[in-house]
């Protein structure tokens, strides 16, 4: 009995290239996905991602195996944490028989805060990147980036007006390369403690209160707002590089105010 024809269909990927370019990444891109991840907290929470996935091509090799990184995503896992997400970059480059890849994932991330006086619970949502690459012969990277949204106070405005200040809604972003795992919570309290005020889901009124009155004595200019940040990345051991930036949506222009800093570790 002859075998089923689909037992010879030829893996034109696999063949021979005679052009001799090695290719930096090749994979899919725009990849929509679950993730469960697990938090800081040790809390379960459930996602969407977009990821790009890659791998370097060798010079002699026609093409990828593009169905292999979606046999990736499709693995059992335990819900994901920084070792977790190493663990398949790991995964990615043994089946696609890669010594250098990298994975990128953005997705929303959302933590149960406290208002401050009130003590009512909500999540509030953040917007976090996450970058993990590796190079032939080298060690596994993880770049963190997270968008936390803050208010800031305009430091001239207060001190020019006798009835207060003007504030905005800011953005302030960080991006760091590890040294050592970490997750993205610790990256937004940093970002939340150095703003004039953190926001909140949800809040009553006197919580309302103690938000206003803690970003009135706590005014900060965009520049204030990315060198405030940066001490404390500074101080950071498990960060290598990274780079802070704060968009402030400004409420009386129609424009935004924006400062970016970087920095090295030693």
């Amino acid at each position: 009995m002859n075998a089923p024809e689909h037992f010879f269909l030829p893996d034109v990927q696999s063949g021979a290239d005679n052009r001799r370019l090695a290719i930096q990444k090749v994979g899919v891109k725009g990849v929509r996905y679950p993730l469960v991840l697990l938090d800081g907290a040790g809390t379960v929470q459930h996602t969407v991602a977009e990821l790009t996935m890659s791998v370097c091509l060798p010079p002699e090799v026609k093409g990828t195996h593009m169905s292999r990184f979606i046999e990736i995503l499709e693995q059992p896992r335990a819900p994901l944490d920084a070792a977790g997400m190493l663990a398949m970059l790991d995964a990615m480059l043994k089946r696609l028989e890669a010594d250098s890849g990298e994975i990128e994932m953005s997705f929303p991330y959302f933590l149960r805060k406290k208002a401050p006086v009130s003590g009512v619970e909500s999540q509030l949502d953040y917007q976090v990147r996450i970058i993990l690459s590796r190079e032939s012969g080298r060690e596994s990277v993880m770049t963190v980036g997270i968008v936390a949204p803050v208010t800031s106070l305009c430091p001239c405005s207060k001190e020019i007006s006798e009835y207060g200040a003007h504030n905005q809604r800011s953005h302030l972003g960080i991006r760091a390369t590890l040294r050592e795992p970490m997750l993205p919570d610790a990256l937004i309290r940093i970002a939340e403690q150095e703003a004039s005020c953190e926001v909140f889901g949800l809040l009553k009124r006197p919580d309302e209160k103690w938000v206003t009155e803690r970003a009135y004595d706590n005014p900060k200019f965009v520049e204030d707002l990315v060198r405030d940040v940066a001490l404390r990345l500074m101080a950071e051991k498990r960060i290598a590089s990274w780079t802070v930036t704060s968009e402030n949506f400004e409420s009386i222009h129609n424009h935004s105010a924006y400062a970016e800093l970087s920095g090295v570790n030693p």
